[in-house]
């Protein structure tokens, strides 16, 4: 099994890294899909979320109101290390789990927005690291999302510098073009992973 980090700032464009990734065979790990299942309702999750920032931050139906919770922690750096307690460890055991499961052969992606942040890169055999300018991921946030500037530069603020990023990085993927010139990287990248497992390295 070869273990691959995937990191890159909000806006880089990892998630469509991952989706490429996943066409060619990866098994994809996506923490961001996990951390909205531990926090699904009913769960211990959402149970702890609500009892650290109370049931405002709960939709009319019972769910999480993730664009309210974002609103709250996203400014306040304690607050945010109070969410990334309760849902960091459970995203962990989850991801664990997949990863189990996936065969000796697999090559499993980590897809992980917070890998640098959170000194995850010893845990894997390498990291990919999806890299795009601070103007173009402020664009991508403003013009695709819709997030309003003051939120995107907030959402930004609170992730690793983009520096910080490259320093962990063993693969670049560089995603400050158009999307044409994506899919060429994405595929050298796995030309590099496949061959990387089946050495005699893979999975040290």
């Amino acid at each position: 099994m070869l273990k691959v980090g995937l990191t890159g700032g909000i806006g880089a464009g990892k998630s469509e890294v991952s989706r490429l990734l996943a066409g060619y065979g990866a098994v994809v790990v996506d923490a961001d899909r996990i951390a909205r299942e531990v926090v699904e309702p009913g769960t211990p999750g959402l149970a702890a979320v609500v009892a650290a920032f109370g049931e405002s931050v709960l939709t009319p139906e019972g769910g999480l109101d993730r664009p309210k919770l974002g609103s709250i922690v996203f400014a306040d750096p304690e607050k945010l290390r109070i969410l990334n307690g309760i849902v960091h460890p459970l995203v962990g055991a989850r991801s664990a789990e997949l990863e189990a499961a996936a065969g000796a052969d697999a090559i499993v992606v980590h897809d992980v927005p917070l890998l640098a942040e959170n000194g995850l890169a010893p845990l894997y055999d390498l990291v990919v690291v999806v890299d795009a300018a601070p103007a173009t991921q402020l664009t991508r946030l403003t013009a695709l999302r819709g997030m309003e500037e003051s939120e995107a530069r907030a959402r930004m603020a609170a992730q690793a510098t983009r520096e910080q990023r490259l320093a962990v990085a063993t693969l670049v993927i560089d995603n400050d073009g158009p999307l044409e010139a994506l899919e060429p990287q994405v595929r050298k990248v796995w030309d590099e992973l496949t061959a990387r497992a089946a050495g005699p390295d893979a999975g040290a």
